[in-house]
């Protein structure tokens, strides 16, 4: 589907305010505390799911102020708008999980098929642990089975969000706050 900048600012001035800045900046500041509560001692890797983690991830990454590293990966199911049910690896992390306690991090979770992949290939590199973050939980019952990110900054209905990372047709990831595109 092809989209023009003009009608991307249609559906960013019809959207509907979930959260605003102020309310994703909190989310932020209690996922950074819960984060260095769980393993600020432990010398975590967290690893930002490119693209849409990359918001979440260096917002994240900035509020933690115990020694951590920084990676990233870029893998995905989704082709244009559509998932598929092939994960397709486009980067793996550059550094070795094996024996590191490991956070991931995403915009995310909707049905999790993707996160689910991606902790499981980390486990796969003899991680000693295995966390995962997501600034967004879609609230329904499609997930992965049994998947749960310890580490989740706001629970969203089932609507088509974008904002802090998370897309419309690539665009509107820069926006700040969380919206809903209208009749979602």
């Amino acid at each position: 589907m092809s989209i023009t900048p003009h009608e991307v600012m249609q559906v960013l001035e019809n959207a509907d305010r979930l959260f605003s800045q102020q309310e994703v900046e909190q989310a932020l500041d209690r996922m950074a505390a819960d984060i260095r509560e769980t393993m600020g001692e432990r010398d975590p890797l967290l690893i930002c799911v490119m693209t849409g983690g990359l918001v979440a991830t260096s917002e994240l990454f900035t509020r933690l102020d115990f020694p951590v590293q920084l990676d990233y990966l870029h893998a995905t199911r989704y082709q244009g708008t559509r998932g598929g049910a092939e994960l397709s690896w486009i980067t793996p992390p550059s550094q070795s999980l094996q024996g590191r306690t490991v956070l991931v991090v995403d915009d995310i979770l909707d049905e999790g098929l993707t996160l689910a992949a991606i902790l499981d290939f980390c486990r796969a590199q003899n991680a000693s642990e295995v966390y995962s973050a997501v600034l967004v939980e879609k609230l329904h019952e499609r997930k992965a089975a049994g998947l749960k990110a310890d580490f989740v900054g706001l629970q969203v209905e089932d609507r088509y969000v974008f904002g802090y990372g998370m897309d419309y047709h690539g665009y509107l990831r820069n926006v700040r706050g969380i919206y809903a595109v209208a009749g979602s």
